[in-house]
């Protein structure tokens, strides 16, 4: 879809904090167009990354005290569930995949929040999925066996998590019809394509992403904190692709045709350029602003044009916060903000 974020400020979606209420104001204080539902890993382990989303799989063990959560397909009625629940998912029945208060409590927060009093500035709501590749390799059955290499499970898997995205899209036109969804599918994963690590073909890693991508009516995105083969990423049906422009500015100037292409046909960058880690103690809002100027320098230089690149970015975090302490999560925030407005006052 055609789109100008014009480095509209935007964010990852983990905080450190276990008030959420503090957490959404760290949120609504810094991104007044593009806020984020915060997803709180140390509120409870069921917000955690692996498993936030496994809420209505079947036959998911979690289990609170040891951390651990798994796939147990030794159950008798296993296949009877599975068969099921996929069904629910093929007929695109998302609201058998919605995610609980328990799950989720900064989903639900945000949206009663602006509920009552929608703010005008907002032009984006942003949700956020586990990537089925990263998903699929860090979960595991009984027997230790990542999801994506089990047959009888990936591709149930991956289309479940579809519908995680497609309830969230639903839920956020129900509460105002006018603001863009745009959900993210955050890929850690896939710094490991190609390596020797991770037996899965270019192919059914595009096909993988495309089921999930394609289940966003509005704007998708895949996240990768890391560096990765961004020919495969443009070559999925993504809207934005995000990356580490603070540790990894060089990465997507390597693959300036397949950049270009994917901006031509209305794509858009995420330049996560503001450090997610302690480094951002070392920071400040001039600093990441000027290392946001390499990394867009760094691109144009192969050719594309900076104004049209501009035009077609946002500013990030390199990575969510919730591994950061609370002071230092929050001045990532406010620095992010910062730094959009330094472009856009330099820019538009």
């Amino acid at each position: 879809m055609e789109f100008n974020p014009n480095c509209m400020a935007m964010a990852i979606g983990s905080l450190p904090h276990v008030d959420v209420n503090k957490a959404l104001d760290v949120v609504l204080r810094s991104l007044l167009e593009a806020p984020i539902w915060p997803q709180l890993p140390k509120r409870s382990f069921n917000e955690s990354m692996m498993v936030q989303y496994t809420e209505g799989m079947p036959c998911v063990n979690i289990d609170s005290e040891k951390k651990k959560v798994y796939f147990d397909t030794s159950r008798d009625d296993f296949f009877d569930l599975l068969s099921h629940r996929f069904g629910l998912a093929l007929e695109e029945k998302a609201e058998e995949f919605a995610i609980s208060r328990e799950f989720a409590h900064g989903f639900y927060a945000l949206l009663e929040r602006i509920k009552a009093d929608f703010p005008s500035s907002i032009k984006i709501l942003k949700g956020h999925v586990t990537g089925p590749i990263s998903f699929g390799l860090s979960l595991h059955d009984e027997n230790g066996k990542s999801v994506l290499y089990n047959d009888d499970l990936k591709d149930a898997v991956v289309k479940m998590l579809a519908m995680k995205a497609k309830w969230q899209v639903n839920e956020f036109k129900k509460l105002n019809s006018d603001v863009t969804p745009l959900i993210f599918f955050d890929e850690p994963s896939l710094t490991q394509i190609g390596t020797p690590f991770v037996s899965l073909g270019r192919e059914d890693a595009i096909e993988i992403l495309n089921t999930c991508l394609d289940a966003v009516d509005g704007i998708s995105g895949i996240h990768v904190c890391g560096n990765t083969d961004w020919s495969l990423v443009t070559s999925t049906n993504t809207d934005v692709i995000n990356f580490d422009a603070y540790a990894y500015p060089e990465s997507l100037p390597l693959y300036p045709a397949e950049i270009r292409g994917f901006l031509e046909r209305g794509g858009m960058i995420a330049w996560g350029v503001v450090p997610s880690t302690v480094e951002i103690a070392d920071e400040d809002s001039e600093s990441i602003f000027k290392k946001f100027e390499y990394a867009v320098e760094l691109l144009c230089k192969t050719g594309i044009d900076k104004e049209f690149v501009l035009r077609r970015s946002f500013i990030t975090p390199s990575c969510g916060t919730g591994s950061l302490t609370e002071e230092l999560a929050e001045m990532v925030f406010r620095i992010n903000s910062e730094v959009s407005g330094l472009a856009r006052k330099k820019y538009f």
